[in-house]
């Protein structure tokens, strides 16, 4: 295990040094100058060039991206230029807002996605397993951002039943902070339970055709222990990595979600820095979310030996 994970470690350092090359030419190639925006349409060239000076993008870009790359070896994401605060206190300020969405949403998509998916395997080829498989394909069609608008117009606005818009801290309350996610976590869980539908169903199939479960059923095992303790256990590696892969995307790609429930995230923080070209933001926090992806699929393969006891992550 040891050996694995120290393997797993070195084999991210090429990846982060390619993405953060990536990110730092793609941020400073887009047009936009961070000192004009600062200091407005009234400003003179001379003040523009001056606050350049002052803020380091006269320099050379191989220069520029050496300074960054070795303050964030050093654990210094850097300065926002607009909010005046070091660049890790920006993405930790507006990390929970996320985290509490991703969570609160894969938690839906999974009491969505593995009852249906079970379903539907037990009933191959009948009426509920083609409504399943219809509800997913649809689920997998429709936009998340296209849904999150209709639970707007239905829950919010004609039922008012949850508020359609903002975000109340956990310190507020839990029902006060559920109640303004549970609109943006349906929408985002809805969208990720087709794909874990599908997967399940697919995993779910492939075992239970197995001759070890063929001879559990033969030998009087209840129809609940083997399905939940047996097939749905054997199956679940497949299914695991989707909702790796599905958690991923919910942290890193909340962002329209977020912008239309006025959501105070990670996804509202990339916008706003895009938006005012605050150059040191946006590389922090796609690098920030980038280790976050990764760092979740390493947990995935981790929990593939807790789960299956064949799976030997040594010889992987």
């Amino acid at each position: 295990m040891n050996l694995y994970l120290v393997k797993r470690i070195l084999a991210l350092i090429p990846v982060l040094f390619v993405v953060s090359v990536v990110i730092f030419l793609i941020i400073h190639i887009t047009p936009g100058d961070p000192a004009s925006v600062i200091l407005g349409e009234s400003a003179t060239a001379q003040d523009v060039e001056a606050l350049r000076q002052q803020l380091g993008l006269d320099l050379p870009m191989y220069q520029q991206y050496m300074n960054w790359i070795l303050d964030v070896l050093r654990g210094d994401l850097g300065e926002s230029y607009f909010m005046k605060e070091s660049v890790s206190e920006a993405i930790f300020s507006h990390l929970q807002p996320t985290l509490s969405l991703a969570i609160l949403a894969q938690i839906i998509a999974l009491l969505i996605a593995i009852p249906l998916g079970i379903t539907a395997a037990l009933r191959r080829g009948t009426a509920a397993d083609q409504t399943v498989m219809g509800f997913s394909l649809l689920g997998m069609a429709i936009p998340s951002f296209l849904l999150a608008l209709f639970l707007i117009l239905l829950v919010g606005v004609k039922l008012q039943w949850l508020p359609v818009a903002g975000y109340k801290p956990l310190e507020a309350g839990l029902w006060t902070h559920l109640k303004y996610l549970i609109l943006p976590a349906v929408s985002l869980g809805a969208i990720q339970s087709a794909l874990i539908t599908r997967m399940t169903r697919s995993s779910m199939l492939e075992v239970l055709n197995m001759n070890y479960m063929k001879a559990a059923r033969s030998k009087g095992v209840k129809d609940r222990q083997l399905i939940y303790k047996h097939a749905l256990r054997n199956a679940f590696l497949p299914i695991l990595t989707v909702i790796g892969q599905t958690f991923g995307g919910l942290v890193t790609g909340a962002v329209v979600t977020e912008t239309i429930f006025n959501i105070p995230g990670i996804g509202q923080l990339i916008i706003n820095s895009v938006e005012r070209r605050d150059y040191e933001v946006i590389q922090g926090v796609v690098l920030f979310v980038t280790c976050a992806y990764v760092f979740i699929n390493l947990i995935v393969d981790i929990l593939y030996g807790v789960i299956d006891p064949r799976v030997r992550l040594e010889r992987k």
